[in-house]
């Protein structure tokens, strides 16, 4: 275990801290603990690199601890209506069809490497700005006309990002098959 595994379970452990902020209705203290959350995860990939301590541990860990940061923040600003439920639906089934195909991968022994693509890095910013702007508008009203930016511009690139994903995931499969019969 060293420090970069270390702040991204710290990242991990703060995902309830944050839920019951936001069911509490705090707000702020919601943002806070997001964006400690989110700082960790740019911190622990930096630390990672700078270090050379890039560990199996942490290629799996990272992704995890950020697919769950998000899918509870939409989860949760869904169900108490602060960000449409249909964007927190596209969401998480963008995540589900990622996860699925990295099993479905691993079930026909194929072992992937787990680094984002281009577009999912940008989408995964998307989804963390939009979380932090619906938070922030409640203290800073100037940012209220973000919000349709953030939740269409989140929603087309989830949508581009899962088909992007759903189009290589299929043709590492397809040639892996098409090796097999050869």
């Amino acid at each position: 275990m060293n420090l970069p595994n270390l702040l991204t379970l710290t990242r991990v452990l703060l995902i309830p801290v944050f839920v019951i902020f936001i069911l509490d209705h705090s707000y702020l203290y919601a943002l806070i603990t997001f964006a400690i959350a989110g700082i960790t995860d740019g911190v622990d990939g930096l630390l990672a690199r700078l270090t050379r301590q890039k560990t199996e541990l942490g290629a799996y860990l990272d992704p995890i601890a950020d697919k769950l940061l998000i899918v509870s923040a939409y989860i949760t600003l869904a169900i108490i209506e602060i960000i449409p439920s249909w964007l927190a639906v596209i969401v998480i089934t963008r995540d589900v069809i990622i996860m699925l195909g990295i099993l479905v991968m691993l079930l026909t022994s194929y072992h992937p490497s787990i680094r984002p693509s281009f577009i999912s890095k940008i989408t995964t910013t998307f989804q963390i700005m939009t979380v932090l702007v619906t938070l922030m508008v409640g203290y800073y009203s100037f940012l209220s006309p973000l919000i349709p930016f953030a939740i269409y511009g989140t929603t087309l690139l989830t949508i581009l990002s899962g088909a992007h994903y759903i189009f290589v995931g299929t043709r590492i499969l397809n040639q892996k098959k098409s090796t097999r019969i050869s």
